[in-house]
């Protein structure tokens, strides 16, 4: 059985002090749940903070982006060598990115294969616009995202990916998809693109999560379908009781 995991992305969020405290909330109220795998994913600046406040508590910690190089002349950028030093995980290809600054399916390609040398367990994102979902793409658009994003892998790097279904038009707008259809496209999109890079056996132990809009209230549901692993969670994560009541959903799906 894939094991429910569950990530919280702050996006440009919250302040160092205001990161304490919610690192303080969060915990103890995560601390029951260390069957379930959780992390939080905070602004670069705060990334050694967190780290040294989750020593001993098995909350893993993710950056939301990283550089494909390992060093150079990148003003502004960060190396997936930079993060490594505090971070298990790392966010690749997240759909704010694409919109805004330009990131490729190619790009992606390239940061994936970076994050993987450098160690770092990739959260790949993928997911489809609203004119693309009401144009009836999405499964043509995660198919490419993902068969592009992840081509030239093997299959062993293929089992150290974590992908996470984002609809974008579900992203920060209340508009989740139902469990329903976030099931369907795990199910009949997502995992059959991993098999035809990775063949069924390794399809079918990489973990994928939902994202967009995931709260306490509909984690249930999502998370009780068979090809929702977890969340990638946005605006929730900030909440530390709402974080936490998602990540019991995920627990009691998990039993």
């Amino acid at each position: 059985m894939r094991k429910k995991f569950v990530a919280g992305n702050w996006k440009m969020n919250k302040t160092a002090e205001e990161a304490r405290l919610l690192l303080n909330e969060l915990i103890p109220a995560l601390e029951p749940f260390s069957h379930i795998e959780r992390a939080v994913c905070p602004p670069f600046p705060y990334l050694m903070m967190v780290r040294h406040m989750l020593e001993g508590t098995n909350i893993g910690v993710g950056a939301q982006n990283m550089h494909w190089e390992a060093s150079g002349a990148f003003t502004g950028e960060v190396s997936p060598k930079m993060i490594a030093e505090f971070c298990q995980y790392v966010i690749l290809g997240h759909s704010e990115r694409r919109t805004y600054f330009g990131e490729t399916d190619e790009t992606v390609n390239r940061k994936v294969k970076s994050a993987l040398s450098t160690g770092l367990t990739p959260i790949v994102c993928v997911g489809e616009t609203l004119a693309e979902n009401e144009a009836g793409k999405t499964a043509e658009v995660v198919w490419r995202q993902i068969t592009e994003g992840l081509k030239d892998l093997l299959p062993e790097e293929g089992l150290k990916l974590v992908i996470a279904y984002e609809p974008v038009w579900a992203i920060g707008t209340g508009r989740a998809a139902t469990a329903e259809v976030a099931q369907s496209v795990h199910a009949n999109v997502v995992r059959p693109a991993l098999a035809h890079l990775f063949g069924q056996e390794v399809a079918g132990q990489i973990r994928i999560q939902y994202g967009g809009s995931v709260t306490a209230k509909n984690a249930p549901e999502l998370f009780a379908m068979p090809d929702i692993d977890g969340a990638l969670v946005g605006g929730a994560s900030l909440k530390a009781g709402e974080f936490a009541a998602i990540v019991q959903a995920a627990a009691e799906a998990q039993a």
